[in-house]
């Protein structure tokens, strides 16, 4: 804080996020980029054909938070579930060649890890497949996930669960990780998924989007007004500490207990708002891993995320971005 002007220094505030520690559970996926043109259209069926030209993979899900927070500077320990198959193999091996990053990636036998394969022509996606499995991980795999993140926890500062649906977060999981986190004094920051948010009842900050926020709480969120009310009832059905609501082209409200905080989207283009989420999430994580009061926590979230849809695909926003949009 200045001093002088009661205004935060977050360009000092964003030199504290390589000194993070932070623990991220969560859905990984891989999500695979075949890019390349297209110049006619098949005779077999009225579709084009792509001539790929570039083919490559990334870590998605919670693994793309896990991206974000190492290209911040952070530790990140990272607990997730994948399958004995290919893409699991080749998540495995991208997660842990990241440095800083210790990873826990349980198998279970027999699922299928999550993959998305995007085709991409001229910079226009034209095509999207999904390989999943969706149900619930086995409750002996639950378990044991759950003993390591209590170890996990008492090395990191924060605690990020990163629900994409895809059965890691599912039955008493969440539950019994907020309550392990809140006996060891460590923050929990979810990311939501679903309608069912007793999961996560007790959790510091929930970053609920603005159709999620409507869904939980069964409340229109069609203005800032509606965004408000639906946000103060979220936070006091469920004990959460604070409510951040991330509201696309309009940037992010905060509800906590010390009232209600309006951040403008910073985006100056947007080209391509997948992951931004994420990065987003991660920022707001790493800032308040490294004690920085939650407001400038959202502030640079709401930051990060406009500086990531300035770019095309699952972009990250390191140290110099933000400082230079600063």
């Amino acid at each position: 804080m200045d001093p002088l002007t009661q205004t935060p220094d977050y360009a000092a505030a964003v030199r504290t996020l390589a000194h993070a520690s932070v623990l991220v559970i969560g859905d990984a996926m891989l999500d695979r980029f075949a890019h390349g043109a297209v110049h006619r259209q098949s005779i077999e069926a009225p579709v084009p054909i792509l001539t790929i030209e570039r083919e490559f993979a990334q870590p998605g899900g919670s693994g793309n938070v896990v991206r974000n927070l190492t290209a911040l500077g952070a530790a990140v320990a990272f607990i997730s579930v994948v399958g004995d198959d290919t893409a699991g193999s080749d998540l495995t091996a991208l997660i842990g060649g990241q440095q800083g990053v210790e990873p826990w990636l349980l198998v279970q036998g027999g699922r299928t890890t999550t993959l998305k394969t995007r085709f991409i022509a001229s910079g226009q996606q034209i095509l999207r497949t999904d390989r999943e499995q969706t149900d619930p991980i086995h409750p002996k795999l639950a378990d044991r996930l759950v003993r390591i993140a209590s170890d996990a926890m008492a090395a990191t500062s924060v605690t990020v669960l990163s629900d994409y649906g895809k059965g890691v977060l599912t039955n008493d999981v969440p539950a019994a990780l907020v309550a392990n986190a809140r006996r060891m004094g460590r923050p929990v920051i979810v990311d939501p998924r679903g309608t069912d948010f007793a999961r996560y009842a007790g959790a510091d900050v929930v970053m609920p989007n603005r159709p999620e926020l409507a869904a939980a709480i069964g409340m229109p969120t069609g203005n800032e007004a509606e965004i408000v009310a639906a946000a103060l009832a979220l936070r006091a059905k469920f004990g959460f500490g604070a409510v951040v609501v991330t509201r696309a082209n309009d940037g992010m409200t905060l509800v906590d207990a010390d009232g209600v905080q309006h951040f403008p989207a910073e985006a100056p283009v947007v080209l391509d708002t997948s992951g931004a989420g994420d990065t987003a999430l991660a920022t707001l994580a790493a800032a308040v891993a490294s004690k920085q009061p939650l407001a400038v926590a959202v502030r640079l979230a709401n930051l990060a995320a406009g500086l990531s849809v300035a770019h095309p695909g699952n972009s990250v926003v390191q140290e110099a971005d933000l400082l230079a949009a600063l």
